[in-house]
Formats: C-alpha cells, structure tokens, sequence
C-alpha cells in the first residue's frame, strides 16, 4: 500500500490534493500550464510512476484529472525535448509510453476528466477518464504526431478510433484537427460543456457523489469500464510504440 505523503512532492510537474477519498491531480509547469516534456524525468517521465503510486493508495476513492490555468496542455517544453538520436532515447521513451497509459488505466477507481482549456498534446489522457468535462473554452487535437512527421501510434491510434469512430479518428489524427467543446460534446467524447469558473466546482460535486457509493462498487464498477481499453492496449501500444519509433529513426536517417 502506498500513503499520499510518500509521493505528494515527489514529481515536478504534478500537484496532488485529497479531501475526503477524492485525489485531485492537476499538472502543471512551474504553477502554470503544462508543457509538454520528454527528458529522462520530465513530465513524460512523471505520469507513468504517478498513476502507478496512485493505484496502490486505498484511500483514494476518486480521482480527479485536470491542468493548470485555463490551458490543459497546448504546447511543448522545447528545454525539454531530447536532442540524442532517437535510436539512443526511443527504448526509454517507448517504455514510458506504455506505462503512461496502461499505469492510468491500472487505476483502479472512477477518474474524472476536467478539461480545463485546449488540450492539444496528450488529449487521450482525460478524455479516457470515466466521466470527461470540458470547459466553454477548450478544444481538443493532437497536435503533437502526424502534423510534425510523427507515426501517431503512442495509443492515440486506440483511443481515438474507439471514441470518434474510425474515419473521423483518422482525419482526427492526420489533419491536427480541433475539436471545440461543443463539437466534442455532440460526438461523445465530453458529457458536459460548462464554464471555465464552473469545471472543478462540477468535477467535485460529481466525485463526491460517486465517492458516496461501496468501495467495492467503485473499484469493480471501473474494471468493467476500462477492460475494453485495456484489452486493445495490450494488444496495440506496443507495436504502434515500435512503428512510431521506427518512424522517428527513419526521418533522422
């Protein structure tokens, strides 16, 4: 069992707060919004080992996910991105990338999404929440693969088919489109658009409705959610993770 003082300070870029069972992770850089990083120990780095101290800590009933600011994360942190050939970074990195998301998916607890502003790199991460919010003012891409000569295979290729439908998820993904809050709404992958002063105050008020109900409930409630993600991730992260870091090797040849 793992206890919330034992990894509270232990990450740069991510700010932890319990109230009553409801674990409140909100990223972050340097108190603002996050960028994205991918050095050895950048956000990258952070995510995997987080939700994997999370899953281990029975006194948290309920997570919420959200950023910083009125930004998710819209940007890299280019101090952070690594200037060693991809043959040297790409094992480090493909091992990340597994557990970014399979460690989030190994949370064993409803997740809430709270999307508080434009999530353009790593949109796929509250948008698997159990129940996802958006803000008025967000919108959704992934802006961080196919638009910048990448493979977008890091799970993206799982996630989004299985949200949008398999042609919109492919023009999704090769065009960087943007999705505003509304659209997102309409096509299932936000529950409720609402604004931006409002969003945690909802995120709150349905985690502590949830944290209400049996541990039991909560926890087999969603291995049952997540088992079809899970399933296609064990199946696909791996190999797409290969392709795309073939991909990145090739385009520096």
């Amino acid at each position: 069992m793992t206890r919330l003082d034992e990894y509270r300070e232990r990450y740069a870029n991510i700010h932890f707060d319990r109230q009553d069972g409801i674990l409140l992770i909100r990223l972050h850089t340097e108190g603002g919004p996050l960028r994205w990083g991918a050095l050895d120990g950048s956000i990258h780095t952070q995510l995997g080992e987080a939700f994997y101290q999370v899953a281990r800590d029975l006194e948290n009933k309920v997570v919420i996910l959200t950023g910083t600011g009125d930004v998710f994360c819209d940007n890299m942190n280019y101090a952070e991105l690594p200037s060693e050939p991809m043959s040297k970074v790409w094992p480090r990195l493909q091992r990340e990338g597994q557990d970014l998301l399979m460690q989030l998916l190994d949370i064993p607890v409803p997740v809430i999404g709270a999307i508080n502003g434009p999530a353009h790199i790593h949109a796929e991460l509250p948008a698997l929440s159990d129940i996802v919010l958006a803000s008025s003012h967000a919108d959704i891409a992934d802006q961080a693969h196919f638009i910048h000569g990448v493979v977008p295979a890091d799970g993206v290729q799982v996630v989004w088919p299985m949200l949008l439908g398999h042609n919109r998820s492919r023009y999704f993904l090769l065009t960087g489109q943007r999705l505003s809050a509304h659209q997102a709404l309409e096509l299932g992958v936000v529950s409720e658009v609402l604004a931006p002063e409002r969003l945690l105050e909802r995120a709150w008020d349905l985690a502590r409705e949830l944290a209400a109900k049996p541990a039991a409930t909560l926890r087999y409630t969603r291995t049952v959610f997540v088992q079809p993600f899970k399933r296609r991730m064990l199946e696909e992260l791996g190999y797409g993770l290969a392709l795309e870091g073939l991909g990145s090797v090739a385009a520096q040849a």
